[in-house]
């Protein structure tokens, strides 16, 4: 379907790739992986013809056609939202709009007639009949509601655009589909919507995400780039990451028999395939797993941040009560009457389809807001450490090297106290005098980290943690949580993450909130949970 052959690629002495040979086959969906830096966009970019590499050839199997998520969102601002969505197919938009021109001359002749004969006859091949309502499914199933399918582009927000650019990609049934970052901005049911999809999808996907639980779903095979090359592994994400823990490990075991290692990872492949296969992971249908050998199996080069939470003090009973919150930004209603408490050990996912209102509650927590009525209060052992969901405002003063913007916010200045903290989120050696205004958004975080690991707070308060991070420290970060004694409060669009961590799901409507004691995946099954939230979800204004 698509091949990659002796592909090459570097930026001055910088070698991104190295003769990477990669057979993208039909019916397989690929996912994509890599530490920050290693390539990953660059390489979708070079196979989808968007970038040139420095050698080596990419080929398309004669007759097939590509499908490539959209980054610009605002190339299409002048475009109906369903015309946009049907130009992800291009030869099948070319004849519409050649078949309008003609139907509008005012001198159609024989010839026009026959043109248009022909047009005909290839747009019922194409199905071109069912087009448009096959569009407006799209749209729908992806969450954008019919009266916005006739609207410009330039009066959806960032993040229906995001979904029309997905729906573009998605239109048509491409024979390659490739999607750089396609869960960003999707809400857990438009998610769930795109794995249903994807996984009903017969033809050849290569995807870029952070999103494990979506990896996880929809992968047949993962493609690793690391130390400059580019390899091919058969299943998912965490069988890939399981067992290249497994086989680090072993490399690290010099003195167990090469039997004992050979019968562990043969164990490791035998218990892996038979959970494969009671789940709805991509992988089952495959059954790629049964094709293994023990060689296919090696350690990563990854380095995993040390991102470790300790407490201080430890809690009294008393954490936090909230009591009847309300907050509207803009005439548009983002709390209403939110009441709970925390009990002493709690880990509570705040839910919410509006952004915006879990962030507002964050913030009034944290005393950056003022709500319009109702109150919260902390109790008297609680110590609490906070990551914003923005985080701009803490580097854009007078740049400074990060042991000096590290130190700011602690008691003890010891260089040594300081560069352990840095250390722990990968800034070794010199890179402790790098710049803050040089940072990279995941650098950002990672120091924001630094910043809330120093403060050995007993309450965390996370608004979207995951942005910006690598797999690799959404991992440990993941790990961290599910280890930690103390009370946390996050949001995030990572399944995976929630669904690890949270005891507790509390979701914010625009008429209040729902307050379970469940998994993320028992809270989103739950019959009766699913009918409370469709009726709470009604928009109300302020």
């Amino acid at each position: 379907m698509l091949t990659v052959t002796d592909l090459t690629h570097q930026f001055g002495k910088r070698v991104l790739f190295d003769d990477a040979n990669v057979f993208f086959g039909p019916g397989n969906c690929y996912g994509v992986i890599g530490a920050n830096g290693a390539g990953k966009s660059t390489f979708l970019k070079i196979i989808s013809g968007v970038q040139d590499s420095t050698g080596g050839s990419i080929t398309i199997e004669p007759g097939k056609r590509m499908a490539v998520l959209k980054q610009d969102h605002f190339e299409f601002d002048e475009v109906k939202v369903l015309d946009t969505v049907m130009m992800g197919h291009d030869k099948l938009w070319s004849i519409i709009k050649e078949k309008e021109e003609l139907y509008a001359k005012p001198d159609f002749s024989d010839e026009d007639g026959i043109k248009a004969s022909k047009l005909e006859e290839e747009f019922a091949e194409m199905d071109g009949w069912n087009a448009e309502p096959s569009a407006e499914a799209l749209l729908s199933g992806i969450g954008i509601h019919e009266s916005f399918h006739h609207k410009l582009m330039k009066d959806l927000n960032g993040n229906q655009k995001v979904r029309v650019l997905l729906a573009q990609a998605l239109f048509g049934d491409p024979d390659i589909l490739i999607l750089d970052e396609p869960t960003n901005d999707l809400d857990l049911e438009t998610v769930t919507w795109l794995e249903d999809f994807l996984l009903n999808f017969n033809n050849t996907v290569i995807v870029v995400s952070h999103d494990r639980h979506f990896l996880d779903t929809i992968c047949t095979h993962i493609v690793d780039i690391d130390f400059a090359k580019i390899n091919t592994f058969s299943g998912n994400y965490t069988f890939w990451y399981e067992s290249s823990q497994l086989a680090l490990k072993q490399k690290l075991a010099q003195n167990k028999k090469i039997d004992d290692k050979r019968k562990e990872m043969q164990a490791f492949i035998e218990r892996f395939s038979a959970n494969a296969s009671k789940s709805r992971q991509a992988t089952s249908r495959k059954k790629m797993l049964e094709k293994l050998t023990l060689e296919d199996i090696k350690p990563s080069s990854r380095k995993y941040p040390g991102i470790i939470f300790e407490q201080e003090r430890e809690a009294g009973d008393q954490i936090l009560k909230v009591d009847k919150l309300c907050y509207s930004l803009d005439g548009k209603v983002l709390l209403k009457d939110v009441s709970f408490s925390v009990n002493k050990g709690d880990k509570i996912a705040i839910l919410a389809k509006e952004g915006l209102a879990s962030t507002a509650f964050y913030q009034i927590l944290n005393e950056e807001v003022k709500a319009d009525s109702g109150d919260f209060e902390f109790g008297q052992t609680i110590t609490t450490a906070y990551l914003p969901v923005e985080n701009e405002h803490f580097f854009s003063d007078e740049p400074q090297n990060l042991m000096d913007w590290l130190r700011q916010y602690s008691e003890n200045k010891d260089e040594q106290y300081i560069r352990g903290f840095l250390g722990k989120m990968l800034f070794g050696g010199e890179e402790v005098f790098k710049m803050s205004n040089v940072l990279s958004g995941g650098e950002k975080v990672r120091c924001m980290l630094s910043r809330m690991m120093m403060k050995s707070a007993n309450l965390l308060m996370l608004d979207e943690p995951t942005n910006h991070l690598d797999l690799e420290s959404i991992t440990a970060f993941n790990n961290s949580l599910m280890g930690f004694p103390g009370t946390v409060i996050f949001t995030t669009h990572d399944h995976h993450f929630t669904q690890t961590v949270a005891n507790r799901i509390i979701e914010i409507t625009p008429n209040g909130c729902i307050d379970r004691l469940k998994t993320l995946d028992e809270y989103l099954a739950d019959p009766a949970i699913k009918e409370l939230r469709k009726e709470m979800h009604q928009v109300v204004t302020a």
